[in-house]
């Protein structure tokens, strides 16, 4: 009588959940991994003991994103963790039985993903990014920083729904601060540098960089562009600072891969993803490179200099 529950109760704790990943970025370091994974362990889910990975990455080929869905579903894992708007999208159309805990992904009700924030409904929660209000603090950010800015570069994926749903109020944004926004599409990574000569073609002085997969998986050509055209970049990511922007304004790293964590958590122990609020960051950090400040003749004034979080000297 004793003997049974004890032997239920061992085998329940080796069993291995099997959980997808799917990015349209390119795959993490192994050191960015390990801090991705880190909140999972603390909560008991370990990688190799109880927790089976499937990753995929499509490397900011949009296209991949469908089919790497679909392998997902097919290999039943029990919950596809998505990080970006497109791969969300993509997991949705391709089950709506296994449920979907997104990473970050843009505005979801404006983009059709959930249809509220305080119930989601469907197999859909995660974490959002703020949508166009945020937009309007990096724009005032970058005003702040080159107070004579009148035109300024605005890249954006065409294969992102969600650019275009919020460009009419972020184009109102601009204007409001004097500011004339020049929007340039791109499809994949061999249109990015193009993109970017057209931009100072049409004498943009900036270049404003909206969040998206295909843009964080090519940083290195879009920042050698951006620099050689003396394009001062305004990123969402902390990444993009570090590979040659002048300055970011984005959600914590920290606390995105806790959330996430946390949906998981509770989604593994009998939570329905449809009663599960959507969360948003509370906290957002400014980062400023000096090195690209400096190359590029640009004085930080000091009142934001003060106010960030990350200064790469």
């Amino acid at each position: 009588m004793i003997a049974a529950p004890l032997a239920a109760s061992a085998q329940t704790a080796t069993t291995v959940r099997r959980i997808g990943v799917l990015s349209s970025g390119a795959p993490p370091t192994p050191a960015e991994f390990q801090e991705e994974c880190a909140p999972l362990r603390a909560l008991g889910w370990v990688e190799g003991q109880n927790l089976l990975l499937e990753q995929r990455y499509a490397n900011g080929r949009a296209e991949l994103l469908r089919p790497l869905a679909e392998e997902l579903v097919r290999l039943k894992v029990e919950i596809i963790v998505t990080s970006g708007t497109d791969a969300t999208l993509a997991a949705k159309n391709a089950t709506n039985t296994i449920p979907i805990v997104f990473r970050a992904a843009d505005d979801p009700v404006r983009t059709g993903l959930v249809t509220s924030l305080a119930r989601p409904g469907g197999n859909i929660t995660g974490s959002s990014r703020v949508g166009p209000e945020i937009d309007a603090k990096r724009i005032a950010l970058l005003r702040e920083l080159l107070p004579g800015l009148q035109r300024v570069g605005v890249l954006e994926n065409s294969t992102n729904p969600y650019h275009r749903a919020v460009r009419k109020e972020f184009e109102q944004v601009c204007r409001s601060l004097g500011i004339q926004p020049i929007f340039v599409e791109v499809a994949a990574a061999g249109e990015l540098e193009n993109a970017i000569a057209e931009m100072a073609r049409r004498r943009a002085q900036a270049l404003f960089m909206a969040g998206d997969s295909l843009f964080f998986a090519n940083l290195v050509p879009i920042m050698s562009a951006a620099l050689r055209y003396a394009l001062p970049t305004f990123a969402t990511n902390k990444e993009m600072l570090e590979a040659g922007a002048l300055v970011s304004y984005s959600g914590s790293e920290v606390e995105e891969n806790q959330r996430y964590a946390a949906f998981v958590d509770r989604i593994l122990r009998g939570a329905k993803p449809a009663v599960l609020p959507i969360e948003q960051p509370t906290k957002f950090e400014l980062g400023i490179n000096l090195k690209v400040a400096k190359a590029l003749g640009i004085t930080v004034p000091q009142t934001l200099l003060l106010r960030a979080d990350e200064v790469i000297q």
